[in-house]
């Protein structure tokens, strides 16, 4: 995939509506949910001990934290889209988030997205919200569905 890139906002504004490219294919490996854990402090055995989620877990394996799919979604985004004037971008915030399937430990996820909504913002800005879907290789039902919102400044 190659991003679709941008001269500025206005030049960005021509996305409303549209889907943005499709991401990347990205390997969730355990040492990726381990960081995780660790990063959160959420250290639940489903995550972290391999051993016991072979044996009682539904899923006979680890499997990642719902969160760390939603905290993809950022560098997702900078691989689908570059605004080359823009100088900084924040986190806004998130609107309506699900977690419909698990991701096991080996899973491939990859984000579709589009834009959904863009609104001013005082200082050069404008905030933006995406439709972000995380969708799991081979799997009927996404990892996560979110609509996220990035803040945005020339």
């Amino acid at each position: 995939m190659s991003a679709k890139e941008f001269k500025n906002f206005q030049e960005f504004k021509t996305m409303l509506g549209k889907e943005l490219p499709k991401g990347e294919w990205y390997t969730i490996t355990q040492a990726m949910i381990n960081d995780f854990a660790n990063a959160t402090l959420d250290k639940q055995w489903i995550h972290i001990d391999e051993e016991r989620a072979k044996k009682e877990s539904p899923f006979k394996s680890t499997v990642a934290h719902g969160f760390m799919s939603v905290a993809m979604i950022s560098r997702m985004l900078e691989e689908a889209f570059t605004i080359k004037s823009v100088k900084m971008g924040l986190n806004y915030g998130l609107n309506k988030v699900r977690f419909p399937n698990p991701v096991p430990v080996n899973s491939e996820l990859r984000m579709l997205s589009s834009v959904k909504e863009i609104e001013p913002l005082a200082n050069n800005g404008i905030k933006v919200t995406f439709n972000c879907t995380i969708e799991i290789r081979g799997q009927e039902k996404p990892a996560c569905v979110a609509e996220f919102l990035a803040a945005l400044f020339e």
